[in-house]
């Protein structure tokens, strides 16, 4: 099938794929782009469950990383 449409192929299709804020971020100076990112995110708004499951993750992380500890200091004997 061929193409029938009167546009032009896009010179950089790469560019074409990009959103608006990725090409804006291209074209600014490292000053510019420093200040821009450096604005603090707010905290998000969870849900009662989604804390409580992200607090149960950090307990779990822990408590593994003390049983990895524990088992190589008792390889080490």
């Amino acid at each position: 099938m061929a193409n029938t449409s009167n546009d032009p192929a896009p010179a950089n299709p790469s560019l074409e794929t990009q959103s608006a804020d990725q090409r804006l971020v291209m074209f600014l100076e490292h000053d510019q782009l420093a200040a821009d990112t450096s604005v603090p995110v707010p905290r998000a708004l969870l849900s009662r469950r989604a804390s409580t499951a992200l607090w149960a993750l950090r307990v779990f992380i822990i408590l593994v990383s003390i049983m990895v500890i524990y088992t190589f200091a008792a390889q080490l004997k």
